[in-house]
């Protein structure tokens, strides 16, 4: 039995397709946003059009900006001869707001994963591969601890070491299984500072 009207359903619906968002919480979400004012729900469909449109990857790095090449990558004071590896740009977000780390990132947009069927040729490894052809001194690889982010980072060092590129792996005090973006910075520093070469 339906208890509220067919728009109001359709907008639990579409809001319980969000990751980490169940039925009630795309519920109490559906109800707040029915109580905003008209022009603040604008506000909020209008930003959501516009990053949809507007947002691409950046030519050299392939995270999410909404230029050509990314503030990151544009920035010549960042040493470009030192590129982390990350899955995500979230990831790169949560090195960032560390403030330490000078060099610039390579986002693959996920991480390998046979049983998701999800293979080199999936992510940006092409991309990364591309760039190492170029004046690159260091690789840091900052995948996650899960077994999908280690296998990523044992697959890439096996693809990098012959080009006499060195290779690091950031260090523990990441948990297993962890996510770098829920990550403290004072964790994600000491991980970065204490990076082996592989």
């Amino acid at each position: 039995m339906d208890y509220y009207s067919s728009h109001i359903n359709r907008l639990i619906e579409q809001l319980s397709r969000l990751p980490g968002i169940g039925p009630k919480s795309a519920q109490r979400l559906a109800f707040h946003i029915l109580n905003l004012p008209k022009e603040q729900v604008g506000q909020l469909t209008d930003s959501i059009q516009n990053a949809r449109q507007n947002i691409r990857y950046c030519k050299v790095c392939c995270t999410l900006t909404d230029r050509e090449i990314c503030p990151i990558c544009d920035n010549p004071s960042r040493d470009h001869q030192v590129i982390m590896v990350v899955e995500n740009t979230r990831d790169l977000a949560a090195y960032e707001k560390t403030g330490k780390f000078n060099g610039v990132y390579h986002v693959l947009h996920g991480a390998i994963s046979p049983m998701m069927g999800i293979g080199p040729d999936d992510i940006r490894i092409k991309e990364l591969m591309t760039r190492l052809a170029g004046n690159v001194r260091e690789v840091i690889l900052a995948t996650n601890s899960s077994l999908e982010g280690e296998t990523t980072a044992v697959y890439l060092s096996k693809l990098i070491k012959p080009l006499q590129i060195k290779v690091s792996r950031i260090a523990s005090g990441v948990p297993v299984g962890g996510d770098l973006e829920y990550i403290d910075e004072v964790t994600l520093l000491r991980a970065l500072e204490g990076r082996v070469e592989l």
